[in-house]
């Protein structure tokens, strides 16, 4: 379980890698994109002439990954109906291709991931229960890059470094490293995108700087800018006129408020959450706004 962008399909990758399945199949499934009238196909096969288009028999998800690993990514986005066809599959081991009358014994491993939080699914209504206990054994929560801080540099680094390796063999290619400045940035930075957005940025600053150092200057015009979500019914209306000052005041003195509390009162940290470029800009607000 994570947010998008923290890496839940390495981790899958890493449990089979280091298990007695290793060398065997390991299939990926995004089930949010698989429509909806053909998912019984995709993961258990259809036998030719089960439905108009089915020309010829198909091996499903589950029997191609037999003896090994599938991972079922963004699990929580799957319809109602096949979660019941699912968990009847991992309940007794059996599939049943569409058309068939047959069943056949499968030996997989099941690893699912999601980042909805689906025991609020479950309370709503729009996910099973039962499934959810069925495939929730181990439970491992990726926690966001912006609770996880003192990655972020050891993160930068690989990631450079992978990024440097892959460009080694182009053209005018020049080994780039990342300025004192630059680096600063980039701790203080919130990452609402996670590690997806961490690598996605430094990539788009390596293609674009001139030199061999990349540059505070460089990483700013690679960050792509994320609009702010804000709750008009929190704010007032103009009526007469407003003091938009104040307004942007509160809601500044607020969420700094918040964001110390949420870190027992360590600037650094809050900075981040913040998504506030650097530490001293978060300095500077708490003195105009007097707060301790």
């Amino acid at each position: 379980m994570g947010e998008s962008g923290t890496g839940k399909e390495l981790f899958a990758k890493a449990i089979h890698n280091t298990s007695l399945r290793k060398g065997k199949p390991f299939i990926t499934v995004n089930c949010g994109a698989i429509p909806k009238e053909l998912i019984d196909s995709e993961l258990f096969g259809h036998v030719k002439g089960a439905f108009t288009g089915a020309i010829s028999n198909k091996i499903g998800y589950f029997e191609a990954a037999d003896g090994g690993t599938l991972f079922l990514d963004e699990f929580g986005e799957l319809p109602e109906e096949a979660q019941v066809r699912l968990l009847r599959v991992l309940q007794s081991g059996e599939m049943s291709k569409v058309g068939d009358s047959s069943s056949k014994k499968v030996d997989v491993r099941v690893i699912a991931a999601t980042n909805r939080n689906l025991a609020a699914e479950i309370a709503k209504g729009r996910f099973r229960e039962d499934l959810f206990y069925r495939v929730a054994v181990g439970i491992i929560t990726l926690i966001p890059l912006r609770e996880r801080t003192g990655d972020i540099a050891m993160l930068t680094d690989y990631l450079m470094d992978k990024i440097n390796q892959e460009a080694s063999n182009q053209p005018g290619y020049l080994n780039k490293k990342i300025s004192i400045k630059a680096r600063n940035l980039i701790l203080n930075y919130a990452w609402p995108g996670n590690i997806r957005e961490l690598h996605g940025m430094l990539l788009r600053a390596s293609l674009w700087a001139d030199t061999e150092q990349i540059t505070e200057t460089d990483i700013q015009e690679a960050m792509i800018e994320r609009p702010q979500q804000v709750t008009t019914r929190e704010l007032p209306e103009i009526g007469n006129g407003i003091d938009v000052q104040g307004v942007l005041d509160g809601i500044k003195r607020k969420y700094i408020t918040q964001a110390l509390e949420k870190t027992a009162g360590n600037k650094r940290e809050a900075t981040a959450l913040l998504g506030l470029p650097n530490y001293q800009t978060l300095t500077n607000w708490m003195e105009k706004l007097d707060i301790q």
